[in-house]
């Protein structure tokens, strides 16, 4: 049990409290959603932000490291960005506010600014529990977002990217999306930023019926003064697959939590993560997996490039019920540290109570092989050059499991971004 004694407030927590005094009469929703928002409010009051005592924020003290939060600006908004893959249709969020919605049959889409207007998703406001610092935030300042809904037995051709665009300033956003069984899809869920101080949170929920087979990516590019915290939470129905890929490769302060519930029979869920860290930027992926019922699988392999002063952390949690029995779960974290100065702290855990299970985990530290380094160097290439080879290599590794050659394409260039700036 988490205990938050009464402290003077820092800045940071003044500032959003106070925020919410001046923008209440803005934000959509009244009734019961307006309810929803003052209890979110009170809650972060009343706890403030997680500092190492809480656990589940032990290696991110977001009381410390959130110094400021950049105030609403109304005209930080911009167009949506080109797709990542061409042919994509793009639902964009500029400064919190939805763009235009695109057209693709079996999909509906509807802004959630509409949604929180017409009070239909008092539910999307709840509180995971006493330390949902990103909930508890989100619920209180959420603006806009795009609700889509895929009908039974879809198959994509194209994929769908989902744009949050926070330029500068401050944004609070929603994508709740419903997968009807037996669809087939990509999602890319693309959190941009320009070069300002920005503050943003964003929440996926999703939902993914019996027989659906779902690729989602999380493909984050952040500039060196933005904050984001952002949840993605999903449960798998029966027989469905779940494949999630998450890249982060920019931000001053990030925090991605992933909460995935496997409850149906024959689900898989698999987690690819690829963390591009570098200059004094802090980045935490947190997962908590539940295995509730038999005959389920799980793979979660996380891959860390970190350089110069920055800090990384992976936190995996698996849970495995008493009745989820044949379950099969394994989680790795490879770390590359190529700096003194960085940091990279890793906690996988495993909580089982059936007894009939494989489950496992592990997680490496390491610097580039000399031996591998000399090899490269002993046929004329640079060392420089052959240091981002080998880099590149470690991180491709994941990033090619992907089957779209296209896509693979598109994240090897972030990749070779990444590597021109910090290696």
């Amino acid at each position: 049990m988490n205990v938050h004694a009464r402290r003077q407030p820092t800045a940071a927590e003044a500032a959003l409290v106070d925020a919410f005094v001046d923008r209440m009469g803005e934000l959509p929703g009244d009734g019961e959603i307006s309810s929803a928002r003052d209890n979110a409010i009170e809650a972060l009051k009343e706890q403030g932000l997680p500092s190492r005592r809480v656990e589940a924020w032990h290696y991110t003290d977001l009381r410390t490291l959130l110094r400021s939060v950049a105030p609403y600006d109304s005209a930080a908004g911009t167009n949506a960005l080109p797709p990542i893959i061409s042919g994509s249709a793009i639902a964009a969020v500029s400064n919190g506010v939805s763009l235009v919605a695109p057209r693709v049959d079996g999909v509906e889409f509807q802004k959630f600014s509409e949604k929180l207007s017409e009070g239909s998703v008092i539910g999307d406001l709840a509180i995971r529990d006493g330390d949902d610092t990103i909930g508890q935030i989100n619920a209180a300042y959420v603006t806009d977002g795009w609700a889509v809904s895929i009908a039974e037995g879809i198959e994509l051709g194209a994929p769908l990217e989902l744009q949050n665009i926070q330029t500068r300033g401050q944004g609070h956003v929603r994508f709740p999306v419903k997968f009807g069984k037996g669809a087939k899809a990509t999602v890319i869920e693309r959190q941009a930023g320009g070069e300002g101080d920005g503050f943003s949170t964003s929440i996926s929920n999703v939902t993914v019926a019996d027989d659906c087979e779902i690729t989602w990516i999380i493909l984050r590019e952040h500039s060196e003064q933005s904050t984001q915290l952002a949840q993605f939470i999903a449960t798998i129905g029966r027989n469905a697959k779940l494949n999630l890929y998450v890249v982060n490769a920019g931000g001053k302060l990030v925090r991605q939590e992933v909460h995935v519930l496997a409850q149906g029979e024959g689900c898989d869920f698999q987690l690819r993560g690829v963390n591009l860290l570098g200059g004094d930027s802090h980045t935490d992926v947190t997962m908590t997996l539940g295995h509730l019922v038999e005959n389920t699988t799980s793979v979660e392999i996380v891959r860390n490039v970190v350089t110069d002063r920055a800090r990384g952390v992976f936190q995996g949690q698996i849970k495995v019920n008493k009745i989820a029995q044949k379950t099969d779960a394994r989680m790795a974290c490879n770390t590359l540290l190529l700096s003194d100065d960085g940091e990279f702290d890793a906690k996988p855990e495993l909580e089982i109570f059936a007894d009939d299970v494989a489950c496992g985990h592990g997680a490496t530290v390491a610097e580039i092989d000399g031996n591998h380094l000399f090899y490269l160097q002993a046929r004329g290439i640079p060392e420089s050059e052959a240091r981002g080879l080998l880099i590149k290599a470690f991180v491709a590794e994941v990033v090619e499991e992907l089957q779209d050659e296209e896509l693979v394409e598109a994240l090897e260039g972030i990749l070779d971004k990444w590597l021109a700036a910090h290696v």
